[in-house]
């Protein structure tokens, strides 16, 4: 069969537009980076001789507040915050507001005005594999230190969401920098990780701050005495093991801590939800839902565990027992689309194109990008 070859000028243009578009969206990233850099922050925190302990980076999500990664203020006796607008300002953390430990993310309270500081708008939405990111922290202490790449990868995790892996360069001191998206916008919380010796470039999507809510601030001595008096058990080291290699893809390790978390205790309905995620990565997928069912027991009204237990039937062309699941998931959640696009999907696969439709115009109103790409599937 013969290739049809584009006429030269076409080509050619072709050529110049490409070059155009990835020339605008450099010119466009100098301006971004002007925008947004006065409201990321270093993080600076003291031990209780005044020594400095931890440093790493951060946001303002409102004038008051900054959110960091919770294991960089975590056994501080003191913290501040500094801006990198002008000169730099610094302020003393007043406390600790808010913590998500499973997410590694923490609410500071810090007492700036609004006029220094400028909050960051956040975006629900995942960025693409392929697009464009950049991230402005204080690695290695140089302060406002800007690097961009695009999205590697974007995987989900039970009980965390979406985590998503970047090529821009992060070293230690980024823990907590705000990752960026080419309108300015904040769609991931850098959270170290190392594995092997070396950096993963990894974050969290920022639909997780969604968790943080706040409440009233205490003292990082009151932090501190609390994780003192909160010793972890064995299935909570197991578990939590688990979740970092979750972070990392590693789900062979990952199965393997959650395996040990649900022998020590098996009563904690979210490792077994682990547990199933795991396997059905790894093509166990009977046993995944074995292991799901478990969780329901223990948890009847999980919705996490209803969905991902329809998944796992789906895998497994058990349509039926999907949709069941999918069902239940949705009366549990009215407002969860990820039910609603699965039950339409699941739909569509047995050939009844009315039902899948009547759940895509419920999805509509709840996620307008979910609902775009189960259209595309419609249509074809």
């Amino acid at each position: 069969m013969l290739k049809r070859l584009l006429p030269p000028w076409l080509a050619l243009a072709l050529v110049f537009l490409w070059a155009g578009a990835a020339g605008a969206q450099q010119d466009a990233l100098p301006e971004l980076v002007r925008r947004v850099k006065p409201s990321v922050v270093s993080v600076i925190t003291y031990n209780a001789k005044g020594e400095v302990h931890v440093t790493g980076s951060g946001f303002f999500v409102r004038p008051d507040r900054v959110v960091t990664n919770l294991h960089v203020v975590e056994g501080a006796h003191r913290v501040e915050i500094r801006t990198f607008d002008g000169k730099g300002k610094t302020y003393a953390v007043a406390g600790l507001l808010d913590a998500d430990e499973e997410g590694d993310l923490a609410l500071l309270s810090v007492p700036a005005s609004a006029e220094r500081a400028r909050s960051l708008e956040t975006s629900a939405a995942a960025p693409e594999e392929g697009e464009h990111v950049f991230v402005i922290g204080n690695p290695l202490r140089l302060e406002g230190s800007v690097s961009d790449g695009i999205v590697s990868a974007v995987r989900e995790v039970p009980s965390l969401g979406r985590i998503i892996q970047i090529t821009a360069p992060i070293s230690h001191g980024n823990s907590g920098s705000p990752v960026f998206n080419m309108k300015g916008q904040v769609v991931g919380v850098v959270t170290i990780k190392v594995t092997n010796g070396q950096n993963i470039n990894l974050a969290l999507a920022s639909a997780r701050l969604s968790d943080l809510p706040g409440g009233r601030a205490i003292t990082f001595d009151e932090l501190a005495a609390k994780a003192k008096n909160d010793t972890d058990s064995s299935a909570d080291w197991w578990y939590r093991n688990g979740l970092n290699s979750l972070w990392l893809g590693n789900y062979e390790g990952a199965l393997a801590s959650f395996e040990n978390a649900v022998n020590k205790n098996p009563d904690r309905a979210e490792a077994w939800i682990q547990v199933g995620y795991c396997k059905v990565k790894q093509g166990r997928t009977h046993e995944a839902v074995r292991a799901y069912r478990q969780a329901l027991k223990l948890r009847p009204n999980s919705v996490e565990a209803h969905n991902k237990l329809g998944d796992a039937y789906y895998y497994l062309s058990n349509f039926r027992e999907a949709i069941k699941a999918y069902e239940q998931a949705a009366r549990l959640r009215p407002d969860l689309p990820e039910a609603f696009y699965n039950l339409a999907i699941t739909h569509l696969e047995i050939g009844d194109r009315a039902a899948a439709q009547a759940y895509a115009r419920h999805l509509q109103p709840l996620d307008a990008e979910l609902y775009n790409k189960l259209s595309a599937e419609l249509r074809r």
